[in-house]
This record gives structure tokens, sequence and C-alpha cells, in this order.
């Protein structure tokens, strides 16, 4: 369709109500780009007749639509008019969500401290309804206790400063919050079973990290378990994956991978899929609820016995 002959709509912005349920900035965007998509897709309208209309590329409305770029205020009113959306309870709608699209959310306090691909995750993370994740060095950020913390981002950044390695402390804390709230996303860590072996911090952090992980696996929608070396032999991944998926309004899944400095972000269907078998492999030779928190029990003994030494 031709991007200057605009489809007749009704002006319902049905996907907005998502948002209700939802915590934060990202998930406004994300919901956001959803629900321009949603208007294109009705109408039978392409990328190109949406980029024509604006005067943009078509990857810059494929990343609007997935709420991977920041929205401008211009750029979405011009899209939904170009929509046939004109009536004032949609457009009102649209601006509210706008509104909260461009509100800076709290991790936007760490800027100093965190670079823009964590900010992404934090995003993700906080509108997640369930995160699995694989760790293979060390315990998953959202499950790590303060000194645990302090060791690792030592271990990282041996010459940053004191405020630094506190700020960034206290960045990880915060994200934390997120499996304290009502609306916590279902949470299951995978854990190579190295991660019960390596003294990180030293033995008495190590038992306290170790004794974190045991009260957390009690909790409801929070699942802990571990990969014994001999069962995963040949199964584990060298790299850190992370398996986030989000309520209706938005992108469902998407894919996280961590490297040393930096993360790639896959939201493809194919690398999803992909993905998604690596862990559901890891998941079938996984020791059951009772064994892993057997292997942590025993795993705290031998530190706490050290650290007494």
């Amino acid at each position: 369709m031709s991007a200057d002959r605009p489809a007749r709509v009704s002006s319902s912005v049905a996907p907005v109500v998502a948002f209700e349920r939802q915590r934060n900035p990202a998930a406004a965007v994300k919901v956001l780009g959803a629900t321009l998509r949603k208007l294109r897709l009705d109408h039978g309208l392409g990328l190109k007749d949406a980029a024509e209309a604006i005067r943009a590329s078509m990857s810059k409305i494929s990343q609007l639509e997935r709420g991977e770029s920041p929205p401008r205020p211009r750029d979405v009113f011009d899209l939904v008019r170009f929509y046939g959306v004109h009536d004032e309870e949609s457009l009102c709608e649209m601006e509210e969500l706008l509104k909260k699209a461009l509100e800076p959310a709290w991790w936007s306090h760490y800027s100093d401290v965190m670079p823009g691909w964590l900010a992404r995750l934090i995003g993700m993370e906080d509108s997640a309804t369930r995160i699995d994740t694989y760790e293979v060095h060390v315990v998953p950020g959202l499950l790590q206790v303060p000194e645990y913390i302090r060791a690792v981002v030592r271990g990282g950044l041996p010459r940053a400063a004191r405020a630094e390695v506190e700020r960034r402390i206290e960045l990880r804390c915060q994200r934390q919050a997120l499996l304290a709230d009502e609306g916590r996303p279902d949470l299951t860590a995978l854990l190579d079973e190295g991660i019960l072996r390596r003294p990180v911090g030293g033995p008495a952090v190590m038992a306290a990290q170790l004794r974190h992980l045991l009260a957390e696996s009690a909790r409801d929608r929070i699942n802990i378990r571990v990969l014994r070396f001999d069962r995963a032999a040949g199964l584990t991944p060298p790299s850190p994956m992370t398996h986030l998926r989000f309520a209706s309004g938005g992108p469902s899944e998407m894919i996280y991978l961590e490297q040393a400095n930096g993360a790639t972000y896959l939201s493809r269907r194919a690398d999803i899929d992909a993905h998604r078998e690596i862990l559901l492999r890891l998941w079938a030779v996984a020791e059951d609820r009772a064994s892993s928190e057997r292997m942590l029990r025993e795993a705290e003994r031998r530190f706490a016995t050290a650290a007494n030494d």
C-alpha cells in the first residue's frame, strides 16, 4: 500500500492496556513498539510504507517496533496519524504511553558505572515474566550477595576505585529488588558445578553465598539447579546465556548472551529457538531440586569448615 494512502482504521490502541501490569519505562517502550506494529499490520502496511511516511529507514521502523530504540514523539504521532488514528481518546492513550516510555528509569542514576548493554538487560529483567539463565563461572547476578559481588567486581576491575566498586555493588543489589516484588518473574538458574567449588572472595564469602542460594531456592517461583560435571560434560556451553520472556504487549522473548566486555541480544525466532534448545538440554541433565539443594549444602559446609580453620 502506498505511503500517501493511509489506511482507514478504527482508532483502538488496545496494547496500551497491557502496560498497566508493567513496571518501568523499558516495558512502556516495548508496548509502544508493539502497538505501532499492530496498527501497521492490521491495515496492510509494510515497513517501507511506514518508513516513507516519516522519511526514515526501514531499519529504524523495525527497531522502534521491537522496542530497541528510544521513541521520538514526532515519529510516533506521525505514524499513528498515518495509520488512521485521529480520535482524541486514542491519541491521549498514546501520549500517556509515550510519556511513560520517556521517563528516566531507576537505573539511569547509575549511568556512571553502567554500560548501555547492561542498561538494556536491566530493563528487560524488570519487565520479564520468566527468566531462565545458565551460568558457568559465577553465581547469576540476581542471586549474588554483596561480598560476593565485591569479589567479582574486584576480579574484573582490579584498578577500580573503592567508590566505583561500591556503586556497582549497589546497582546489582537494586537489580535484585525485582525478586522481592509481588509481581516478580519466575526464575530458573542452572549453575555449573564449578561455581560451587570456586572460592570467589574466599571460604567465608562462599559459605555466605551458598547459604543465600539455599534460602532463595526455597522461595516460591525461584528454581536453582546444579549441573554436575559427569552428567553435563559435553553439553555445557562455554559462556552464560539467559532466556527472557515477557507479557503480551511487546516482544515475547529475548536471548541475552554475555561476554567479558559486552553482550549480544537475539530476537530472531531461529536464534531464540536454537538457544532455548540448549537450555532445555541442560535442564534435562540438571540435578533435581532435592539433589541440587544437597549439593549446595555440602559445598556450604565445606567452605564454612575452611573458613573456620
